[in-house]
């Protein structure tokens, strides 16, 4: 193989690998930009359309105002599918301040489809709570937080541990019963009894002789 040859191969070598590169960076850029959308989606916070650019929006607090009603992303997101069309959801945190001493934190949800995230409306939390985990399980989100017992000062540092449950019908995110899976709890005489997703139904625990209206049992298959 003479030398010209040589030099050619290495040439159309380097090409290709800078070609490979460029193309991965490309890709894995424009996949970043997809995910990262949802904080560019518009959702609904206390009746008001808000859309976020790059994770925020600024708007005057009253007419006239001097002050700015500014609302972003906290954080805590969680992944899953929150709508059963076998696309991944994102449900997270904004936190909203309007010129005041207070924070607002509230949950909201971004349904994937092909075009893009499609915003809901936003649940309010609390006011100056701290924010722990959020998650997505069986189709349902989860945050979890803690606040202030009724009636403590804003002084006093949130305790009280707070789980809040939340589906999503159409475009509309709204607080429910907690729900269960195969082999866990459901039922029982409280206010906020967890139910059996779909596909199970509550049924008694084997072996136990306590009332299954009062104390509920685990999901099984149907």
């Amino acid at each position: 193989m003479n030398k010209n040859k040589i030099i050619g191969i290495a040439v159309v070598a380097i090409v290709v690998i800078v070609g490979l590169v460029w193309y991965t960076e490309r890709i894995g850029n424009t996949t970043e930009a997809v995910l990262a959308d949802y904080k560019n989606a518009t959702y609904t916070v206390e009746g008001e359309t808000l859309t976020l650019v790059n994770g925020r929006a600024e708007s005057t607090s009253a007419p006239g105002s001097a002050s700015k009603t500014i609302t972003q992303y906290f954080g805590n997101e969680a992944t899953g599918d929150l709508n059963g069309d076998g696309l991944p959801d994102v449900a997270f945190i904004l936190a909203q301040t309007t010129g005041g001493s207070g924070t607002f934190y509230y949950v909201v949800a971004a349904l994937q489809s092909a075009s893009g995230y499609q915003g809901t409306n936003a649940v309010l939390l609390g006011d100056r709570i701290a924010p722990q985990t959020t998650e997505i399980k069986n189709g349902q989100v989860i945050v979890n937080y803690a606040d202030r017992n009724v009636g403590e000062s804003f002084a006093v540092a949130p305790s009280r541990g707070v789980s809040k449950y939340l589906d999503v019908t159409g475009t509309v995110l709204a607080e429910a019963a907690p729900v269960s899976g195969l082999g866990e709890r459901c039922g029982g005489n409280v206010a906020t009894a967890p139910v059996c997703t779909t596909g199970y139904h509550c049924a008694p625990v084997a072996g136990s002789h306590l009332p299954f209206g009062d104390v509920g049992g685990t999901c099984v298959a149907n």
